[in-house]
């Protein structure tokens, strides 16, 4: 019967984890390297988070500050334990986004910023004993800051300043003198005013200051340039209106040129330019004339006066030649339209001395006449002049030199191959004709209109084009994808060079020692064979807890197996 060596295994011993001095003296060094450095970059971005997280989110208190309103800002925020920083260029205190609201309200019960726009709560702050003067000064100032914070309220302008100018009123003065003002506008980066918005603050400076005229009204930009239009009229001496009306005009004749001649010689095969001056003067004449009456009928009675006398007291002795025509009764008495009144009639002188009776009409008459104005239009052409070349071969030419001659042989054999063919004088007249009557060609105006045929030159080398690297949105889009990028890949090199290998060691280190342990085959050659009966043998219960034990603890079971191969106690 030979003898077993059985091992002694505790039945119910605890299973105790291994410190962590054990599992660190069981790693080797390249191990514990890596796992120092992960604990390193760990507790570095750790503690760079709780610096990053212990900043408070900082919000603006005040921007466009002055030097005086931002130091006694800044003072005050200093004796209330505030913490501030500056902006870029030092127009504006930030503090933490917690305590804008309280700052800012406690900043205005001093009065802070100093800076700001006031209007007419200045005279609610009016003072007893105040003089007429300084009540005028404090209207002046209070109106000034209305205006400006109505002009703040436009989107594009930043800052603004009025200045007004109220003459004393004195009844006493025959020429009273009239208000003026004077805007100064300093505008948002890249925003501008139209002509439309300047007049609107114009008009609303001269109707909230009485008797003002808005032409007394001049609106100026930060870099000193008068945007408003002077008293005459006439802004800078150009009128953009005017220069962007001619610009519509003259595109609008080139359009027409090559609507016309684009179906003939085809398209890209034309090109023209025209000039257009036109006449933006305000013309006015009125003319009156006086016609007289050409009929005896038509003549318009106007007034008529009529007086009649007798004197009958006194005989008048009968006077004049004596005779037939003296002794007929006087006839009716006619005033002619037209010319001067006939002496009067020696019947009368008779009539006269026999009755004593006197008699005088005065007849006023209406005189044609007729009032004509005549207003210029605004924006007529007064010249015109236009240029066309049509894309044709010229004519074979020995004059030149070679290199002339070169590029019109190259022109005429890209024309050629386009299948153009030379335009004939016939040709080119008729095209002229075509070109003239689509702008309304008119010599009486001055009019100047060109037509020649000349083949166009083909620039087959293209612009060569930056390189992708040099692509202004390509650098921008990788400055804005940098470092989400660099992250990522720092990050992949710590997951694949560090935290990946000490797993991969750790896990073919207990993988390989428990699949030791359990296919470790025993030699017992005096073991009986296993029983009918489901009673597990002493064998068997102690491999089933040497098979627990490397399942719950494989570092501690590595060990004994270390040790018993090292041959030690």
């Amino acid at each position: 019967m030979s003898a077993v060596a059985e091992v002694p295994v505790p039945n119910a011993a605890p299973v105790v984890r291994p410190a962590i001095a054990q599992r660190w003296s069981a790693l080797d060094r390249g191990q514990r390297l890596r796992w120092g450095a992960l604990a390193a970059l760990v507790a570095t971005g750790l503690v760079a988070a709780a610096v990053f997280y212990r900043q408070p989110d900082y919000k603006l208190l005040f921007s466009n500050l002055g030097d005086k309103d931002g130091g006694a800002i800044v003072a005050q925020l200093t004796q209330m334990n505030v913490p501030y920083k500056y902006s870029e260029g030092g127009g504006a205190i930030l503090i933490p986004a917690d305590r804008v609201h309280d700052v800012r309200l406690k900043l205005a019960t001093q009065g802070l910023p100093k800076g700001s726009v006031t209007g007419f709560e200045l005279m609610e702050n009016s003072k007893f004993g105040i003089t007429q003067f300084q009540e005028r000064l404090n209207f002046q100032r209070g109106l000034e800051g209305e205006l400006t914070r109505s002009i703040l309220a436009l989107n594009a302008v930043q800052s603004a300043r009025v200045h007004l100018a109220l003459p004393n009123q004195n009844g006493f003065f025959r020429e009273q003198q009239k208000p003026s003002a004077s805007v100064l506008l300093s505008l948002h980066p890249g925003r501008v005013l139209d002509r439309a918005q300047i007049a609107g603050i114009v008009h609303l400076v001269a109707s909230s200051v009485p008797e003002m005229e808005p032409t007394a009204v001049s609106v100026l930009d930060d870099t000193g340039k008068l945007l408003s239009q002077s008293p005459d009229g006439n802004a800078g001496g150009v009128d953009m209106q005017q220069f962007l009306y001619t610009q519509q005009v003259e595109q609008q004749y080139v359009r027409r040129i090559l609507d016309i001649l684009e179906p003939v010689v085809g398209k890209n095969n034309v090109k023209a330019q025209v000039s257009a001056e036109l006449d933006f003067s305000q013309t006015e004449s009125t003319s009156e004339q006086h016609r007289p009456n050409q009929s005896a009928n038509g003549g318009a009675i106007r007034s008529q006066q009529v007086m009649e006398s007798s004197n009958e007291s006194k005989a008048v002795p009968p006077t004049g030649v004596p005779g037939a025509t003296s002794n007929q009764p006087p006839q009716n008495s006619t005033a002619p339209i037209n010319g001067a009144n006939p002496a009067p009639q020696a019947a009368d002188q008779g009539r006269s001395g026999q009755g004593g009776n006197k008699r005088e009409s005065i007849t006023n008459y209406e005189v044609d006449k007729t009032v004509k104005v005549t207003r210029g239009s605004i924006g007529s052409v007064k010249r015109l002049t236009a240029a066309v070349v049509v894309n044709a071969p010229l004519a074979s030419s020995a004059t030149g030199d070679a290199a002339t001659a070169a590029n019109a042989a190259a022109a005429n054999a890209a024309a050629a191959g386009a299948g153009m063919r030379p335009l004939t004088a016939q040709q080119q007249e008729q095209l002229l004709t075509l070109v003239r009557e689509t702008v309304g060609y008119s010599s009486e105006r001055g009019d100047s209109v060109n037509l020649v045929s000349a083949p166009f030159m083909d620039n087959a080398s293209a612009p060569a084009e930056p390189p992708l690297w040099k692509d202004p949105e390509v650098q921008a889009m990788v400055k804005s994808l940098g470092v989400p990028v660099a992250l990522a890949l720092f990050g992949a090199l710590v997951l694949l060079g560090l935290v990946r290998p000490l797993l991969k060691t750790r896990k073919t280190a207990q993988g390989g020692q428990l699949d030791a342990i359990e296919g470790e085959a025993l030699d017992r050659p005096a073991l009986p064979a296993p029983a009918t009966d489901l009673t597990p043998t002493k064998e068997q219960v102690r491999l089933d807890q040497a098979r627990a034990l490397a399942k719950q603890n494989p570092i501690a079971v590595a060990n004994i197996v270390k040790t018993w191969i090292n041959g030690e106690g």
